[in-house]
């Protein structure tokens, strides 16, 4: 009980300062990098040898959108990571991508809604999920050639994050600006039948930098044991549990493992861009690896642990006997850790795509309600959802669980 004392007094200070100090880890902003500075330092005081991954990427920032019709002013949002734009043309409402590879649009504003608008699209340059009817809506509206884009977000669909209107499209390598607005809001701009629009969106981008920090421990010769976490947030949320409860849980851990020597060696990651449109972290770390993963023995991913409801789940992916024997160990010590159902939104994927065992640690009750929930990616996710207790005994087990292997 006194370690986990001591560790439930470490964990808040660290989570305070990551979610209230600093309050913003989106990449590319000056407080992301004082994130992944913050890590490593304490990495460091631990004894841990530091990597450090380096990534060019940008900051970006959005002020007030509107949209003008006739009389009527509508506030919209800017899609993230748009470019900026003020336009007065005619516009073209567009329903069906059939009706979206017909048209001429060159010029013209777009209201994209119903089938258009149904979920949000994956960057076009994603290269871990990326369907093909998404790519599709991509090259129609790129081939529109229109001077710039409405979403109007679809109410009868679940966004993951249970925003609404949510953001239908999020990439820095999509040029055309766009907003996103609510079907209410695009009722009333159009009711009057206006011929022209104006849409108006300020946004800003600054170039900078990212890191991916990674701390080691044990035999360099030795099989890996990749512990990982993004340590980025999603802009205007302080990520408390998306994903500061992850980054303290492998900063609890360093402090555990301060006289690891063991024959594995231990890699605890802070990945950067897990929230970024073009997970620019994932893709330097995939790079340095080049596609070899036979020194990596297992992956072990920690995304959104540590709500204060319900028990932390465990999710488990192409695991050898051995090391399912001892994830079931943890069970029978560790009553609060619970076996779930595979999920694949996270970093683990990465590994999991390469032919890696991996495990995947989360809150039961944010994996439960991933459509509902209305904390992730907003300005609720503080610290006040957060039980840091079990954010502490998820170190311990997975101290445990390491020194098994």
């Amino acid at each position: 009980m006194e370690t986990v004392h001591l560790l439930n007094t470490l964990g808040q200070k660290q989570l305070r300062f990551l979610c209230e100090e600093i309050k913003n880890r989106c990449v590319g902003s000056k407080e992301n990098l004082m994130a992944t500075q913050y890590f490593e330092r304490q990495l460091r005081a631990n004894g841990w040898e530091i990597e450090k991954q380096s990534f060019d990427a940008f900051d970006w920032d959005s002020g007030p959108a509107h949209i003008i019709s006739n009389e009527v002013n509508i506030e919209a949002s800017s899609s993230p990571y748009s470019e900026a734009c003020d336009v007065r043309a005619e516009f073209l409402t567009v329903s069906t991508l059939g009706e979206l590879e017909n048209l001429d649009g060159k010029g013209k504003i777009l209201i994209l809604k119903d089938e258009l608008t149904l979920e949000p699209l994956m960057p076009k340059n994603f290269v871990f999920y990326n369907p093909e009817s998404h790519q599709k809506i991509i090259r129609a509206l790129e081939n529109s050639r229109a001077a710039a884009l409405i979403f109007v977000a679809n109410s009868t669909s679940q966004y993951p994050n249970g925003e609404y209107p949510y953001p239908i499209i999020e990439d820095g390598d999509f040029k055309i600006p766009s907003v996103y607005i609510s079907e209410k809001d695009a009722h009333n701009l159009l009711k009057d039948d206006p011929e022209q629009l104006r849409l108006i969106s300020k946004t800003a981008k600054s170039p900078s930098q990212g890191h991916n920090i990674i701390g080691r421990k044990g035999n360099p010769r030795g099989k890996r044991i990749t512990i990982t976490a993004h340590i980025d947030a999603k802009k205007g949320s302080p990520g408390a549990l998306d994903n500061a409860t992850g980054v303290t849980s492998l900063l609890l851990l360093s402090e555990l493992l301060k006289e690891y020597q063991k024959e594995n060696m231990v890699e605890l990651v802070a990945l950067n861009g897990e929230d970024y449109y073009s997970v620019p972290g994932q893709m330097v770390f995939l790079e340095q690896k080049q596609g070899d993963f036979t020194d990596t023995m297992i992956n072990i991913n920690i995304d959104g642990v540590g709500y204060h409801k319900g028990n932390t789940l465990l999710s488990v992916f192409n695991l050898a006997e051995n090391h399912a024997k001892e994830v079931d160990s943890l069970f029978a010590t560790y009553p609060d850790i619970v076996l779930g159902s595979p999920w694949y939104q996270g970093d683990h994927s990465m590994f999991i795509q390469n032919g890696i065992p991996a495990i995947a640690l989360t809150s039961e009750w944010l994996l439960e309600n991933i459509r509902t929930q209305r904390i992730t990616h907003t300005e609720r996710d503080t610290i006040n959802m957060v039980d840091v207790t079990k954010l502490s005994e998820l170190a311990i087990a997975l101290q445990a669980f390491i020194y098994k292997l």
